[in-house]
């Protein structure tokens, strides 16, 4: 007979860790290409919905969400519904590319958010779980469907990195904005000047870029700061491309699943791509990335770049609920009326402050630009150029006319020339990075992005109450508040072997209330 043992104590919670242990220990064994843990000092325990809860007991109102992969917020009811059923079922959790139920209801829920146009005709490639992923899947596609290599895509977008091994395959086009107009000019004047770039290079039968691969579009430049794509531009390089045999990338990674006010951000201008790069929320909050194409770029065999990781079934089982509630609530009309909402009190907090120089959105995306109102260029020093670690996109105002209807800009009396005339006033990534500390010591978590990471950058939930946006307005305002009334002087961000070497004085941002 065996000997008895006693019974074992009932499991218990372990600890929770010290409110800076885990970071104190990850720091010096995680790479230094960390980004988000630079600025963001927080060690997360709990979240739901809007609200992070860190190890040292403060709670935040997150509107970073995963970098906007968080539609629904953190740990939403239906997401973790969705993942329960597949754990509790027993069905395999990676399926590779066979068919599955899961897999079958994500693709019935997704062609029933697509516009039409494409749905109708439209092949849906699972591949690895990360936009890059997807990126890279469906440049192989437009070059295999082309028999081309070369692509064009548009200054500040960040996708089109992936060349897919092919060393400058990539040709640069301007992208038109308002705040900081390549052609100096901005408006309508400025788009007509950008489309007309491209049709020329595409007409140049001589030309490097005359016969393209494809044309990759962000609807919004996230990367940029919250720059959208003015919706008649849009439509213009629909045309141009169409005329052309060129096919038309939509990168709607960080714009999809209602983030903008429409579902998918290309319906505000009404134009039907090729192909449609989709992730970060159409996983639920899980890794998942998929390439939407016509049916005529079908390759018709085995693809390329696939993934190990497509048959992710928590990954469909999530997002399946999440693109459901998103459609059947509404959420990206909320996300619309919302957004506005919050832009036209961002614009009032814009006019108070100098070193506000652009407040722009569309949905919710939104992006406030800092600028340096005394002029001081600093752009050329090292230590201020290069993205920043959370980039993010941003939205154009609406003029007069159909083609200008949409996406929102403000602080016009300072998005043209400079007080000398020579342009718009420089980028404050100083200024930037003081508020976002002062929003994280007021609970607050956003990001930054656009030129030299000088942008402050908003992506809430959809599910964001209007309680919740008066809070995030109040936290934000008031830390703008605190940074132009104090005039922080922020040292400039060093690089890692300078860390800890004291700053120049004269390299530092002040940012003065306005005046008149």
């Amino acid at each position: 007979m065996a000997p008895t043992r006693p019974p074992l104590p009932p499991p218990s919670a372990p600890p929770p860790p010290g409110p800076e242990g885990p970071a104190r220990r990850q720091s010096p064994r995680e790479s230094a290409a960390r980004t988000y843990a630079r600025s963001l000092p927080i060690v997360p325990v709990r979240a739901r919905g809007l609200t992070i809860e860190g190890a040292d007991g403060r709670r935040y109102l997150d509107c970073l969400s995963g970098a906007g992969t968080l539609a629904l917020g953190h740990n939403h009811p239906v997401v973790l519904a969705a993942i329960r059923s597949v754990l509790d079922s027993g069905a395999p959790l990676q399926a590779l590319d066979l068919a599955t139920p899961v897999q079958d209801a994500f693709a019935d829920e997704l062609l029933a958010t697509l516009p039409r146009g494409l749905a109708d005709a439209a092949r849906i490639r699972f591949c690895g779980p990360a936009g890059g992923d997807a990126m890279e899947a469906a440049l192989a596609l437009v070059r295999a469907a082309t028999g081309r290599e070369g692509l064009l895509a548009f200054s500040g977008a960040g996708s089109p990195e992936a060349t897919g091994g092919v060393p400058g395959a990539v040709t640069r086009l301007p992208f038109p904005q308002d705040h900081r107009c390549p052609f100096g000019v901005g408006g309508e004047h400025g788009e007509r000047l950008s489309a007309r770039w491209a049709e020329t290079l595409l007409d140049d039968p001589g030309g490097d870029a005359s016969a393209p691969a494809g044309l990759v579009v962000e609807p919004v430049q996230a990367g940029s700061g919250m720059l959208p794509a003015p919706d008649g531009w849009l439509r213009r390089m629909r045309a141009i491309t169409a005329a052309h045999a060129v096919p038309l990338v939509a990168d709607e990674s960080s714009t999809g699943v209602g983030r903008t006010g429409a579902f998918w951000a290309i319906e505000h201008s009404g134009i039907v791509p090729d192909v449609m790069v989709l992730s970060k929320a159409i996983g639920g909050s899980l890794p998942l990335a998929v390439v939407v194409h016509h049916e005529d770029l079908d390759p018709g065999g085995p693809g390329e770049r696939a993934g190990t990781f497509r048959g992710n079934q928590l990954a469909m089982a999530a997002g399946t609920a999440t693109l459901r509630y998103v459609r059947e609530n509404g959420l990206a009309g909320r996300a619309a009326l919302i957004g506005a909402r919050m832009l036209d009190r961002l614009r009032q907090t814009a006019g108070e402050h100098a070193c506000v120089g652009d407040v722009r959105g569309r949905g919710l995306m939104i992006g406030i630009e800092f600028v340096d109102p005394e002029g001081n260029t600093g752009a050329g020093d090292p230590h201020r150029t290069g993205p920043g670690p959370d980039r993010a996109s941003s939205d154009r105002s609406d003029r007069a006319g159909p083609d200008r209807a949409g996406p929102d800009r403000a602080g016009a009396d300072r998005t043209g020339p400079g007080r000398d005339g020579a342009g718009p006033l420089p980028a404050a990534p100083d200024v930037a990075a003081a508020v976002q500390r002062a929003c994280l010591r007021r609970g607050l978590i956003v990001g930054l992005g656009g030129p030299h990471s000088s942008v402050v950058c908003l992506l809430p939930p959809l599910t964001l109450t209007d309680e919740q946006a008066e809070a995030v307005l109040e936290r934000l305002s008031d830390a703008i508040a605190t940074v132009s009334r104090t005039g922080h002087r922020i040292p400039i961000p060093r690089t890692p072997k300078e860390e800890g070497a004291a700053s120049p004085a004269g390299n530092a941002v002040t940012c003065p209330p306005h005046t008149a």
